[in-house]
């Protein structure tokens, strides 16, 4: 069987599906008054941010890289051992929190780290023999992999007690921010710069204002995890401010793209321009906690559920709605070209393929943005009533059932499209 970048893309996604359930289950346990064990919440984030988003963005970049440095035709289209180090990665990760084995997570983040090493080898040779000067995106995607690469450095560290408990705390903010700002978010922006106007049909509202964002953004997550490790509010703040800047030139190309093709009104734009609008509600927030932290006691009380809330406005509002978009778009194409050889016959197949993905319209997209904003309204709740209040009940159910609704209602879309064969035997097998 070949492993091919469609199947990176296909993988990742049933990982989020599962670890998306298993998130409703936390919340669940935490507003019913019966919490999940503490390591599920650990099996819950690492297994859809590695075997989910890690692998999605490995799948992205096997499938872009060569063609944006037109290199594919000297490139393998089969990649059998990233699949493998990456999935076998995602397998031991969940399975040595679930155990609390350290030891585990350790030699399976190494699978990881050798994963994106590879991936990084391969895409210097390919610059070195590339005839077209980088891209953009490709500069994006360089900075996140280095971003990832020090992010499951730092995890590695901890995972083999190489770090002292004492500054677990410093640790684990930068583990966690730069995996999900440097590498998920760095990488995601970069590839919506291409894929967004192919989306609309219209091309990027200016590339100029792309540089700018290229110039805040990393800079802006630098200073962010200096401020961590050094334990300096005032850094952090600034970062905060620069991130914000470069998610609002972010946004504002986003949104003036969108304006000049005529607003189009399809499920993969939808998806990506609200998912715009919560990256940069993320990014404020966040610098709202850390003002907060100006005061001892913080001057706004900050609980667990409060923390859920605002670690899921970057998680379900912007990465995974980005991935559902994309996944939206890119599935159906994929497919197609997979399974019809004549461009000519491919045309009724592609619009069946893609009459299946705009299904459901309103109630997907709704379900995501409302799960995500009831989410936000539940936590805010939880500051003038306790979660055995109704009103906070309600909320929670409300929100959990959305969420659930988003991902079920997708997952039988995928499902759909992978059952929908083409009318004639003009399919290649795998």
């Amino acid at each position: 069987m070949h492993i091919r970048p469609p199947l990176f893309l296909l993988t990742g996604f049933f990982w989020l599906f599962l670890s998306g359930l298993l998130g409703v289950a936390l919340f669940v346990g935490i507003i019913s008054g019966s919490p999940l064990p503490p390591p599920w919440r650990l099996v819950h984030v690492h297994g859809a941010l590695v075997g989910g988003v890690a692998q999605m963005i490995l799948g992205a970049i096997l499938a872009f890289v060569p063609a944006l440095l037109m290199t594919g035709k000297d490139r393998p289209e089969s990649h059998p051992v990233l699949y493998s180090l990456i999935n076998a990665g995602a397998v031991g990760m969940a399975a040595g929190f679930a155990v609390g084995q350290p030891t585990l997570v350790a030699a399976a983040g190494l699978l990881v780290v050798l994963a994106f090493l590879a991936v990084v080898k391969e895409g210097l040779g390919q610059v070195r023999s590339s005839l077209v000067s980088p891209p953009l995106n490709l500069w994006f995607y360089g900075v996140a992999l280095a971003a990832l690469l020090v992010g499951l450095g730092l995890g590695e560290a901890m995972a083999s007690r190489l770090i002292s408990p004492a500054q677990h705390g410093q640790i684990r903010l930068a583990h966690i921010h730069l995996n999900l700002l440097g590498f998920a978010t760095l990488a995601i922006v970069g590839t919506m710069h291409n894929l967004f106007p192919t989306v609309v049909g219209a091309p990027l509202y200016s590339p100029k204002l792309a540089r700018w964002t290229f110039a805040l953004l990393p800079t802006g997550i630098a200073l962010l995890i200096a401020g961590f490790l050094l334990g300096q509010l005032y850094v952090e703040m600034a970062a905060g401010t620069i991130i914000i800047a470069g998610s609002l030139l972010y946004g504002y190309n986003v949104a003036q793209t969108w304006t000049a093709a005529g607003r189009p009104g399809r499920i993969a734009s939808d998806h990506f321009m609200l998912a715009t609008f919560f990256l940069v509600l993320t990014a404020i927030v966040g610098l709202g906690v850390a003002v907060n932290n100006l005061w001892d006691p913080t001057y706004v009380p900050i609980g667990k559920l409060h923390l859920v809330a605002y670690t899921h406005l970057a998680l379900i509002g912007f990465i995974l709605q980005t991935i559902v978009g994309a996944l939206s778009h890119l599935l159906p194409i994929m497919l197609a070209v997979k399974r019809v050889k004549s461009h000519k016959k491919r045309g009724p197949y592609l619009e069946e393929l893609t009459g299946i993905v705009e299904q459901w319209r309103p109630l997907q997209v709704g379900a995501f943005n409302m799960g995500t904003v009831a989410l936000l309204f539940t936590a805010g709740l939880v500051w003038q009533y306790s979660l055995r209040v109704p009103a906070v009940q309600t909320a929670a159910w409300i929100s959990a059932g959305l969420l659930t609704v988003g991902l079920l209602v997708f997952g039988v879309k995928v499902v759909r499209l992978l059952r929908c064969q083409p009318p004639e035997k003009t399919h290649q097998d795998d």
